[in-house]
């Protein structure tokens, strides 16, 4: 059986709803003030050492993730299918 094609972008150009996730969402960035928490966790997150080791995740993105699993009360299991699966997640 053949595969369908896929055009980039389709399903961005299709959707015509806003969803509540996302109506949500965008409301919290606008709200919660990301850049006065990055500045006050930075100090205390770890950095890159001189032994090697797999490099940390960024800052923000861990931070972000914290909150989205709060908000939805998400396992990090969870959390991390979300991501995968939701675009207004990501």
């Amino acid at each position: 059986m053949p595969k369908q094609p896929v055009f980039p972008g389709l399903r961005d150009v299709m959707k015509k709803k806003v969803t509540r996730r996302e109506q949500f969402l965008a409301e919290m960035d606008e709200v919660v003030p990301w850049g006065r928490m990055l500045a006050l966790i930075a100090p205390h997150y770890p950095k890159v050492g001189s032994k090697g080791g797999r490099p940390p995740m960024p800052l923000e993105m861990m931070l972000r993730v914290y909150f989205l699993q709060n908000w939805y009360a998400l396992s990090d299991p969870m959390a991390e299918e979300t991501l995968y699966d939701s675009d207004a997640m990501r």
